[in-house]
């Protein structure tokens, strides 16, 4: 208990520390390539999310999804590669490998489906290689490009929002 309280100070303070100098990206390239961040302890309805993407034309082997939850059971099977704080180290490094190998993808396209501010999210989201990136609207504005303003349990809302800037934009 005490060492995640020291873990989760050290991690609010590099992330301050980074998000004061937040690099801005451009695309200009059509949308393959998607990643998802999703956070599990909220939002359940992940296969459903999706399966909405699939439907708006993205390939579903293009979609790469990565799920945060605060309790992870090490003896549990979860669909998608699944994180929690233990997965973080002291130095705010992340220490598992599906995490890992999610910082090295590129993506054109970064979901950031999670409303709440955590510290380990807004890490993971800032260390993404994304050219744009897409969340909430409540959680910081330095991290996304297109923020939409909808409740987290309407996935379908969401998604046609984001396909109608998208379009808009001429970024599909």
């Amino acid at each position: 208990m005490f060492l995640n309280y020291i873990k989760r100070f050290f991690l609010n303070k590099t992330l301050k520390k980074q998000l004061s100098n937040v690099k801005v990206e451009t695309l200009d390239t059509p949308i393959f390539k998607v990643g998802l961040i999703i956070d599990e302890s909220l939002f359940f309805e992940t296969a459903a999310l999706k399966n909405v993407m699939i439907s708006k034309g993205i390939a579903e082997n293009n979609i790469n999804i990565i799920a945060y939850r605060d309790i992870v059971k090490s003896k549990e099977v979860y669909d998608v590669p699944t994180f929690g704080l233990k997965d973080l180290n002291f130095n705010s490094e992340f220490t598992k490998q599906p995490i890992l190998d999610f910082l090295n993808e590129e993506f054109d396209l970064l979901i950031n489906y999670y409303i709440d501010e955590k510290p380990f999210l807004l890490l993971l989201t800032h260390r993404t290689k994304a050219k744009f990136k897409v969340g909430f609207s409540v959680v910081d504005k330095r991290l996304n490009h297109l923020m939409i303003n909808i409740d987290l349990m309407n996935y379908n809302g969401f998604i046609q929002e984001l396909f109608r800037y998208l379009k808009i934009l001429n970024k599909i």
